[in-house]
């Protein structure tokens, strides 16, 4: 009788502690979900302050937004500020002979690629910062390596002083780091960057983890619900 008594409160306390986790764990996940933001920040300096705007918010008719540029992708095509008008679009920069960074990168900016491969609003642009050596041709071969859709996906080159302008002063790219370099200086970095439909930017990455390409996709997501 003993035995079975025992046996009872044993599966009796088994039941309990596997209902207290449960609990546990939905409230965990309720608070996640509480916490999560409504809207992204708007950054407009090297510092990366966020900025809580709203989208109708009058300081946003001389915020910080990307300039215009020209540059020339993997097939041959005109890109400009234009290519990416009312488009959400992730820019990066690299360059197709990196022996480190890089190829990790544009792994991750093909993941990207792919999960939003139907979406039409969604762009993806990355800079080659070695643009005297990625040509046309070359940037077309990576291309075409990598699983890169044209159209969807532009790997541009063009001069090196706009591509590094566009990094440091438009993009920021490296100032997160506190590194302050010169602009003909080469320009090396893993940060990915989030621009809104206005030309904006809304958040920025690091394109090595898959956490924060994670945190990326998810953002992207939020962005597209901002009136």
């Amino acid at each position: 009788m003993n035995s079975m008594m025992k046996l009872s409160n044993t599966i009796l306390a088994s039941i309990l502690l596997s209902l207290c986790m449960f609990a546990c764990k939905n409230k965990s996940a309720a608070v996640l979900s509480d916490s999560r933001i409504d809207r992204l920040p708007y950054y407009g300096e090297s510092s990366f302050t966020p900025y809580w705007l709203g989208p109708a918010d009058p300081a946003l008719d001389t915020f910080h937004k990307i300039s215009s540029f020209s540059l020339t992708d993997q097939d041959g095509l005109a890109v400009t500020e234009k290519t990416f008008e009312n488009k959400i679009y992730v820019t990066d920069f690299f360059f197709t002979i990196c022996p480190g960074i890089c190829p990790k990168m544009t792994d991750n900016m093909y993941l990207l690629q792919e999960e939003f491969i139907e979406d039409d609003d969604v762009l993806f642009l990355s800079h080659s910062v070695t643009p005297e050596r990625d040509s046309v041709p070359v940037l077309k071969a990576y291309a075409n390596d990598k699983g890169v859709r044209s159209g969807k996906w532009h790997l541009v080159t063009g001069a090196q002083e706009e591509i590094y302008r566009l990094g440091r002063l438009d993009y920021f790219v490296e100032e997160d780091l506190g590194a302050e370099k010169d602009l003909d200086e080469f320009l090396h970095t893993e940060n990915f960057v989030l621009i809104d439909k206005n030309l904006h930017i809304r958040g920025i990455y690091n394109g090595l983890n898959k956490a924060s390409i994670r945190l990326l996709i998810s953002d992207i997501k939020l962005l597209q619900k901002e009136k």
